[in-house]
């Protein structure tokens, strides 16, 4: 089943001239599937991702995400829908250093408001527990280590049950360790909890272990590979 339909999404630049960026570009993701999108720098594929992602809404073309239509809404639409059903990680974690690792994966339901203040504390709890950190819910973000604050960014990614987690170079930052670790954590939302995700990424180890990658060139895609589960490696 697809959560995420794109048809024929063309972008440009207009500074310092008009430039097309992305060139008619088809991509369906499917849910449950981890997806990795490639390419050398100036491919096109952050520019998808943030056109995927409903922050850059000036494009040409169709983008649909469970099953709701996105093109063409308005600006406060899609910051409602980018809250509720898509859950972001970022290259850098983007916590708050002054909170605790708790407050951090908080904050995306607070915002949302669709519980009571304890039950997203609970849900948060949660989440960290899913991802080992739950002993560490009360100590302040700036004092954990790189690896321990990507873990948090992950769960405050899935606090709101996203539909898509997007993820743009979620493991750009980090050692190699960190990197396995990251990865691991990917393989299992989505084979275990059925967790959609598409990365972007530099890493290539880290995309031939997603279930397919997608290549791009030139504002187009070129390439894309799919594997089955079994044939997966496990780190």
């Amino acid at each position: 089943m697809n959560v995420l339909k794109a048809h024929k999404i063309s972008k440009y630049f207009y500074e310092p001239e008009k430039f097309q960026v992305l060139k008619e570009v088809d991509l369906t993701v499917d849910r449950g599937e981890f997806l990795s999108l490639v390419g050398k720098s100036g491919c096109g594929k952050s520019t998808l991702m943030y056109v995927l992602s409903t922050m850059d809404s000036q494009y040409e073309g169709e983008l649909e995400i469970a099953g709701q239509r996105l093109t063409g809404q308005d600006q406060n639409y899609l910051a409602a829908f980018r809250n509720k059903h898509i859950g972001f990680v970022f290259q850098f974690h983007y916590l708050l250093p002054e909170f605790s690792a708790l407050q951090n994966v908080m904050l995306p339901a607070l915002k949302l408001n669709n519980l009571s203040r304890q039950a997203i504390e609970e849900k948060a709890y949660e989440k960290l527990k899913m991802l080992g950190m739950e002993d560490q819910a009360l100590k302040l973000s700036s004092k954990l280590s790189g690896g321990q604050q990507q873990r948090i960014a992950i769960a405050r990614a899935l606090i709101n049950d996203p539909d898509i987690i997007m993820g743009d170079e979620p493991t750009g930052n980090l050692d190699s360790n960190n990197t396995h670790m990251v990865f691991d954590i990917f393989q299992e939302l989505t084979q275990t909890f059925k967790q959609t995700i598409v990365a972007v990424t530099h890493d290539e180890n880290f995309a031939q272990k997603s279930d397919r990658v997608v290549e791009m060139s030139d504002g187009r895609i070129v390439s894309e590979g799919k594997k089955k589960r079994a044939e997966l490696n496990i780190l």
